[in-house]
């Protein structure tokens, strides 16, 4: 890993796929050609939500061990890219389906992040189990939130509480509702004075919901750096923590920041 130029700038690839609906293979060798577009050094490679299937409710049938395909393509990638990779996947634990976002680094799997809110107009809570943490993964000097789709609604989950740096939410966020995304993504970005990841996918999935990408990356100010049109492809982006750190520093909107408890 390339620790010392990580520790004020990062260099990030967000992947923007049309996914292949429950072909676990076929998504897998499709992003890995994607990967093939990706400059040597970057940092860190962001996959959409259940970046193997689709957003499937044949949890059931689709779910993996940690020892599945997908995980292990993770580590595989990470190694040879020597990159971390992060993305989620239908994972089983015991007798417990999780909607499962992993930290992937070159040494393996550093953490993960089980999807809070689960979609329930999607009927996701009938088909997973919620997660209950919110953990919080550190890249040389950067600190990053992960959230899924659906938990993007949601802004006292993502409250900064000083301890992170971006924030990201990997999705398969539908059309018609890609005026709340791009709008969300914003504002989350102003309230809580960060960088601000979304990534999303493109393309009609098994169940005819049409997707229109909207990867994008915003700034602390709400700005919208660089953001994707509605084709697959790779986004590469550098991020620096001294603006965001400057910027914290001459507009501590924070300090004044109301506090919340989570039940």
């Amino acid at each position: 890993m390339k620790k010392n130029r990580m520790d004020e700038q990062i260099t990030l690839c967000q992947v923007q796929p049309d996914l292949i609906w429950e072909d676990i293979e076929g998504n897998l060798e499709m992003l890995e050609g994607m990967l093939e577009k990706m400059i040597p050094e970057t940092d860190l490679v962001i996959l959409p939500e259940t970046f193997s299937t689709g957003f499937t409710m044949q949890s059931d049938r689709y779910s993996e061990e940690e020892s599945g395909k997908a995980v292990s393509w993770l580590k595989r990638m990470a190694r040879e890219k020597q990159t971390c990779m992060t993305g989620s996947l239908i994972v089983r634990e015991a007798d417990n389906i999780f909607n499962r976002l992993y930290w992937v680094s070159p040494d393996g799997i550093d953490g993960y992040y089980d999807k809070r809110h689960l979609f329930r107009m999607g009927r996701e809570d009938k088909h997973f189990s919620p997660g209950i943490s919110r953990p919080v993964f550190n890249l040389g000097n950067f600190r990053f939130l992960p959230q899924i789709c659906y938990d993007l609604r949601f802004p006292v989950f993502s409250r900064n509480r000083g301890d992170y740096d971006v924030l990201f939410y990997v999705a398969n966020w539908p059309a018609p509702r890609q005026l709340v995304w791009e709008t969300l993504l914003r504002a989350r970005a102003i309230e809580n004075q960060s960088y601000v990841l979304g990534v999303s996918r493109v393309g009609v999935d098994g169940l005819g919901v049409d997707h229109l990408g909207g990867t994008c990356v915003i700034d602390p100010m709400g700005n919208v750096i660089h953001a994707m049109d509605n084709q697959p492809g790779i986004l590469t982006t550098s991020v620096e923590l001294n603006m965001l750190r400057s910027f914290r520093e001459k507009f501590p909107a924070w300090k004044d920041a109301d506090r919340f408890t989570l039940d």
